[in-house]
């Protein structure tokens, strides 16, 4: 136990670790030691963010894609799912319920659908800038062209939100049909950041075929690619894909990954997941004591939130976008914190801004 807390307080020190070194720490299975590591990051995370929580109103856009991803309930090969769209108006129509609510980030998330064109997409993100000057606007639509990147961000998106899903490409492969590749999942994230786009990355906990290696790799990459944001959650099953009887992930193991994260990168924008909190009633208020510093609640009509099912059981697809808000306020409350009404940009987004000389 007692070379692992070492080991921990090296990353709260230098910020990374040699490869043999994560080995031993995501090999460790110790409460103890998983323990010490929640109380750091806790600790780190208060240094930085205080006791608030930063939210992002979620708009699912859409559940076609053209991907088959094994893993995914709105895979292209899942003909049991009812598909829709969301229109230009009930976009917008969310997005001015949700800020009427306190929210001032918007997320527009979807499978990778072909219907929504870059003229579609940068319309749209236009409006929103338009109407709502002072929220920051965050895309999560898979992988496009550089030149779909650089138009997106010129309409006026500021952020992107793209899971590598693991930086092992033989795991990789386990996760994805053979028409997807690591490489180019990987060389959208740089392009992203170079375009100037504050980044997000992350993975599933327990997904099929992960190991301490392929994580080893995972915690490799956030320490290269320094990412605004790292989403983690816990892979669970969905009933109508190849993945269906695999076990799930667990709550213990995201939460220590959670608290090791936050240290590593005392500053990134870190959520307590909608899929932590479907495997544990209390997960997301696990989650932030762990480290974590954003939830994202459901802003989508309630009409369409079970159909973009990527996991089986899902939380909070019936709920009203209030509902949902004063569930999460009153929950950060219970442990301590409040919920903030701002756009939570990242710090090292903006010092990154600030060497650009850029305002």
């Amino acid at each position: 136990m007692e070379h692992k807390v070492n080991l921990i307080e090296k990353l709260d020190r230098e910020h990374r670790l040699t490869s043999a070194e994560w080995d031993v720490l995501l090999r460790c299975d110790n409460k103890e030691v998983a323990k010490f590591a929640e109380k750091l990051a806790r600790k780190r995370a208060k240094e930085v963010f205080g006791k608030r929580i930063y939210t992002r109103g979620l708009i699912e856009i859409s559940n076609y894609c053209k991907n088959n991803c094994l893993y995914c309930g709105i895979r292209r090969e899942n003909h049991r799912v009812e598909r829709y769209r969301l229109t230009r108006e009930q976009i917008l129509s969310c997005a001015k319920e949700g800020y009427g609510l306190g929210f001032r980030t918007f997320v527009l998330q979807g499978g990778e659908d072909g219907t929504f064109t870059d003229e579609w997409m940068c319309q749209v993100i236009r409006e929103l800038r338009k109407n709502f000057p002072d929220c920051a606007i965050t895309l999560s639509i898979g992988e496009r062209t550089r030149e779909s990147y650089q138009l997106m961000y010129e309409a006026g998106a500021n952020r992107y939100l793209l899971r590598h899903e693991t930086a092992d490409k033989n795991h990789y492969e386990i996760l994805h049909p053979k028409e997807m590749s690591f490489e180019h999942r990987i060389e959208c994230l740089r392009t992203l950041k170079e375009i100037g786009y504050q980044v997000g990355c992350g993975f599933m906990v327990g997904s099929p075929g992960q190991t301490p290696a392929t994580l080893v790799k995972d915690m490799e990459l956030i320490t290269e690619l320094q990412p605004e944001m790292v989403g983690i959650g816990p892979f669970v099953p969905h009933h109508a894909t190849p993945f269906a009887e695999e076990s799930r992930g667990t709550a213990e193991q995201t939460l220590y990954l959670l608290s090791l994260i936050r240290i590593l990168k005392p500053d990134v924008l870190l959520p307590a997941t909608t899929s932590l909190g479907t495997i544990d009633p209390r997960g997301r208020e696990k989650g932030i004591l762990a480290g974590a510093n954003v939830l994202m609640p459901n802003l989508s009509p309630t009409a369409v939130r079970k159909q973009y099912e990527l996991y089986d059981n899902k939380i909070c697809t019936g709920d009203e976008a209030a509902e949902c808000r004063n569930c999460l306020e009153n929950r950060v409350k219970s442990i301590g914190y409040e919920l903030a009404i701002d756009r939570g940009d990242a710090p090292s987004f903006q010092q990154r801004m600030q060497k650009l000389n850029v305002k």
